[in-house]
């Protein structure tokens, strides 16, 4: 059955967004006392619940720590985190494109809804797509397989007519716990390893490379897959 539904993920697929997360990080750390670590060191926190992340930084299961910790970071990214961001090149033409074809698009991000929609909004995207999905504040939806199960059952959609894509082993993990067509995107924040050993079902380089269709009449599916 051909695919028509696309979920993406946002942080690392649609948009750099590195500067803010770990910024509001290490806001947050230097708040509750901690020596922050360095901005590169902290790249392994864009993708995963941020909860978790507070988890092993912290390397403490104490929920009023945590709680507080989410709240600082909240605090500035809320006000600056969330813009300091950049969309990678070639993602709205992409995403023109996509749409143009008959594809409906869905973003399903852990990244707060309040937030996501923001983003989107700040960087001309949410003309593109058809419906926004983020977790909530209360820490709900954070974790892809359960945030992918509710688009499914709030759209109505078919889990073998839809893809994800993503630069996470999230991402994938979300997808083929909901029987979906599964991408991975290698300029983001994933590791080739990390990535490789979900399996997933295509590979895209470049946001060009996403279920493009080369010259020569190679099929998508052919062109994208590992």
């Amino acid at each position: 059955m051909q695919r028509t539904n696309i979920l993406f993920d946002l942080d690392g697929t649609l948009t750099d967004p590195k500067p803010g997360i770990t910024r509001c990080i290490q806001y947050a750390l230097a708040e509750l006392g901690h020596e922050p670590p360095e901005n590169d060191s902290l790249q392994w926190c864009i993708g995963p619940p941020l909860v978790d992340s507070f988890k092993r930084l912290l390397n403490s299961t104490d929920r009023q720590l945590l709680e507080r910790a989410v709240q600082l970071y909240r605090q500035r990214f809320s006000l600056v985190g969330l813009f300091e961001n950049r969309v990678y090149p070639g993602i709205p033409e992409k995403l023109a494109s996509l749409q143009a074809q008959g594809y409906s698009l869905f973003l399903a991000t852990s990244k707060p809804f309040i937030f996501a929609e923001q983003i989107l909004a700040h960087f001309n995207l949410s003309q593109f797509f058809k419906m926004i999905y983020g977790s909530e504040l209360n820490g709900n939806l954070t974790h892809k397989p359960l945030l992918v199960r509710h688009i499914l059952a709030s759209e109505d959609l078919a889990p073998e007519q839809t893809m994800i894509i993503g630069d996470r082993k999230y991402d994938i993990i979300g997808g083929k716990c909901n029987g979906l067509t599964t991408g991975a995107v290698t300029y983001g924040y994933g590791t080739m390893e990390e990535l490789t050993a979900e399996n997933p079902d295509m590979i895209f380089n470049t946001p060009e490379q996403i279920l493009c269709r080369p010259s020569g009449g190679t099929s998508a599916d052919t062109a994208a897959n590992r």
